[in-house]
């Protein structure tokens, strides 16, 4: 076994742990965090039902994005729609067979990577050429959506340009679900995409890509409005309520 393929196993391992790790701890924070105040974004539904479709909404067609502007709604909307088709493309390394809705999506995840680069470049050019997203962006920022854009364009140099053993990849992924450790390609343009992976992997937890888990538990989203039909108690309100004995 080479040392090529050791350290990229090992990458790779380090990586899906932090992955796992960092958003299950993310997460428990967020569900963790008191909500004491009804702040639901107006208009808002009423009920649970209604919350629950405005979240769908929010999620699927990112319904406020896109009453709030029109130009980053197209290039989020475009970027997130086709990054999905691209994961779903990238299923098929890990499946042995592939399931048929995986094998059904790979045409349409192979052009999706074209609006995904797309998307990212509109993205990136609006924290140059809007003067008050300009004045807010972090390097983060900017470093966050290089690293997404090296993605994607080592990904589509692959597919076009620079042709590797895919056959070859799918062995190196499925035996790193097996802890088989197969020899993998060393293809620069492979090993340079694989590493960026496996880096977007361990800072997604400690980013602000975590928008993608955080969004379900905001309380703009989340609540229904209803500061009228009861009276929202936080739990530390009620325990002074109750009768001292």
């Amino acid at each position: 076994m080479s040392l090529l393929s050791i350290t990229y196993a090992a990458l790779f391992y380090a990586a899906t742990a932090l992955l796992v790790i960092g958003v299950g701890l993310k997460i428990r924070q967020y569900a963790r965090v008191p909500a004491p105040l009804k702040i639901p974004t107006t208009p808002a539904p009423t009920t649970t039902t209604g919350v629950a479709l405005r979240m769908t909404r929010e999620v699927v067609l990112f319904e406020s994005l896109f009453k709030s502007s029109k130009w980053t709604w197209i290039f989020g909307w475009m970027f997130h729609a086709a990054l999905l088709l691209v994961l779903l493309r990238h299923a098929r390394y890990f499946q042995q067979p592939v399931w048929a809705p995986i094998d059904f999506v790979q045409p349409f995840g192979t052009y999706a990577a074209f609006a995904m680069v797309a998307g990212l470049g509109g993205l990136w050019a609006r924290r140059f050429l809007v003067d008050r997203v300009r004045y807010i962006s972090t390097p983060s920022d900017h470093l966050h959506l290089a690293l997404l854009l090296a993605i994607g364009l080592t990904g589509l140099g692959m597919r076009f340009v620079s042709h590797t053993d895919i056959v070859a990849v799918k062995a190196f992924m499925l035996g790193l679900m097996h802890l088989d450790i197969q020899p993998l390609p060393a293809d620069p343009v492979l090993l340079v995409h694989l590493a960026l992976v496996a880096l977007l992997m361990m800072v997604f937890p400690i980013s602000k890509l975590l928008h993608a888990p955080g969004l379900f538990f905001s309380p703009t989203r989340n609540q229904a409005d209803t500061p009228r039909e009861g009276r929202h108690v936080a739990a530390w309100a009620a325990a002074l309520d109750k009768p001292q004995a």
